[in-house]
């Protein structure tokens, strides 16, 4: 397998990127299905931004470009990548530039109710953030459900499990994975 295949999944905080992401993974590793997998939110995790890099793409190009050439360079061709905007148009040519112009991509949006998100919140953001979070969530989900281009796969999580959800997402991937490696859902 020589061409790039990347599972982005994007939403809203609070709406489970990275529960979803590790379950893939999960799934993936039982099916003996090589990747790798890259939460998109520690690749621009600086304070404060470097110079004209005002969004942080440009270090987390970087990054995704370093990380990803370690992985690329020891055979890897599938990631599993979280980041909450990561399935909108204006991300992928950040993408394109960190693993070539030739990826694909399978783009997913995760989304939630506002309450479902606040709960889920509140169970994790134990500092300073909590109100932050909340905000944010909300306008971000806002965003993303305005912005996500219509090739997007949407997936609600509300009253789901992350079995459930995991083993949808592995499904759209087509990497092979058939319900023999799974525990139900």
């Amino acid at each position: 397998m020589d061409q790039v295949e990347v599972l982005l999944i994007g939403g809203r905080a609070g709406v489970g990127k990275t529960t979803v992401a590790w379950e893939v993974s999960a799934r993936l590793r039982a099916a003996r299905v090589a990747h790798a997998v890259i939460d998109g939110d520690f690749m621009g995790a600086v304070h404060p931004a470097p110079p004209d890099d005002a969004h942080r793409a440009g270090i987390t190009a970087r990054n995704l470009a370093a990380v990803w050439g370690n992985y690329a360079e020891l055979g890897y061709r599938r990631l599993v990548y979280t980041n909450t905007v990561s399935v909108l148009d204006e991300a992928t040519p950040l993408f394109r530039r960190a693993l070539g112009e030739d990826a694909r991509f399978l783009r997913v949006l995760l989304t939630a109710t506002d309450e479902t998100a606040e709960q889920r919140l509140t169970g994790r953001e134990l500092g300073s953030e909590l109100a932050h979070e909340v905000r944010g969530s909300a306008r971000k989900a806002r965003l993303l459900d305005e912005r996500a281009p219509a090739d997007v796969l949407r997936v609600a999580t509300d009253g789901r499990t992350v079995i459930a959800i995991a083993a949808e997402l592995v499904a759209a991937t087509g990497w092979g994975v058939d319900g023999a490696a799974s525990n139900g859902g």
